[in-house]
């Protein structure tokens, strides 16, 4: 099983020690590493409601183009759980399982969308081709930010802060609007920084 949990044509692939034993202890690792990168990033953050402008979704297609899809999905996998056993891994000051249920909860569950798509895109070769990396990643990012619009919707009747004369309008505007614009630039970001690492390790 740990030979084939990522690719050659992923960071972590190219990295990976050649023992059966020492790849399965490198890939554990690699998740607990890659949970501590996406906890940090969610600390920086600008605290709006009723989501805040973190660099999660930026870690997490970091982290999913580096390790390829298995190894991406199960990092945030194991972040989720870290934040449902109340860990303070979110962006919040809270976690466990009330945080998982609020207005973040569809945000949350989709960035398993697009840990997948963006590793997906990875172990297919994408990783030394920025645009097509960064078109996986905005794909991603898109079902993430439908699922937590959706989610928006289904909690709107019991949310303060949604207007009940018009649910729609009101969800789109204070929990997705806001943050397209800094999410293709940190969709830009991921892409660049990892092909630009997938470049210079290529070149060595």
């Amino acid at each position: 099983m740990a030979l084939t949990l990522t690719t050659p044509n992923t960071l972590l692939g190219r990295f990976q020690p050649q023992g059966a034993a020492a790849k399965l202890a490198s890939n554990l690792a690699t998740v607990v590493l890659g949970t501590l990168f996406i906890a940090a990033c969610a600390k920086i953050n600008v605290p709006t409601w009723p989501v805040p402008v973190t660099l999660q979704s930026f870690a997490i297609a970091a982290v999913a183009a580096a390790f390829g899809l298995r190894i991406g999905v199960a990092t945030v996998s194991l972040y989720l759980l870290e934040g449902f056993a109340g860990l303070p891994v979110f962006a919040g000051a809270f976690s466990g399982p009330a945080y998982l249920l609020g207005p973040t909860g569809g945000f949350l569950i989709g960035f398993l969308v697009l840990a997948a798509v963006t590793g997906y895109a990875a172990d297919r070769g994408a990783s030394g081709k920025p645009l097509a990396l960064f078109g996986a990643m905005l794909i991603g990012n898109a079902v993430m930010m439908a699922l937590g619009f959706a989610w928006l919707l289904a909690m709107s009747g019991q949310a303060g802060w949604i207007d009940q004369s018009n649910v729609v309008a009101s969800a789109w505007a204070r929990g997705v609007q806001p943050f397209v614009v800094w999410d293709i630039l940190k969709m830009a970001l991921a892409a660049l920084t990892v092909t630009g690492i997938w470049g210079i390790v290529s070149r060595r």
